[in-house]
């Protein structure tokens, strides 16, 4: 392992139903931003022991930590590597059917028209994208 760094995991959910999987959801351009750097694996003791917060607009909406996790980053490598070969530079944005076990996660919130995310990881760093829906 490397190093850590934030992502924001990014699901367009009209399109993550379009088919039996959710890949069409997750697989526009921008949707897995990442940053603002990588955090080597020797500075980070314990990755299953960060806290995680994501505020959209300056207002928290979710926070809860690494140790939370359903499946761990040992055991996600594990099943990964069963199914394809990782290799350097490779990234896991696993989770997008996964229950979620957040503390503070509300209720449906519809977006605005332009809103700001920023996801934070403890001891790593935080990233902040602007979301633009398009026009209907």
């Amino acid at each position: 392992m490397f190093g850590y760094f934030v992502a924001n995991d990014v699901s367009a959910r009209d399109w993550q139903f379009h088919s039996p999987t959710f890949t069409v959801g997750k697989s526009f351009d921008t949707h897995g931003p990442i940053g603002p750097w990588i955090v080597t694996a020797d500075e980070i003791p314990d990755p299953h022991a960060l806290t995680l917060r994501c505020f959209v607009n300056g207002k928290l909406r979710q926070e809860s930590d690494t140790g939370r996790m359903i499946f761990n980053i040992w055991q996600q490598i594990a099943y990964l590597s069963t199914a394809f070969m990782l290799e350097s530079g490779d990234l896991d944005r696993d989770g997008h059917a996964r229950r979620s076990r957040c503390r503070n996660a509300t209720a449906a919130v519809f977006w605005r028209r332009v809103d700001v995310v920023r996801c934070e990881i403890e001891h790593i760093g935080a990233i902040e994208n602007t979301v633009r829906l398009p026009s209907v």
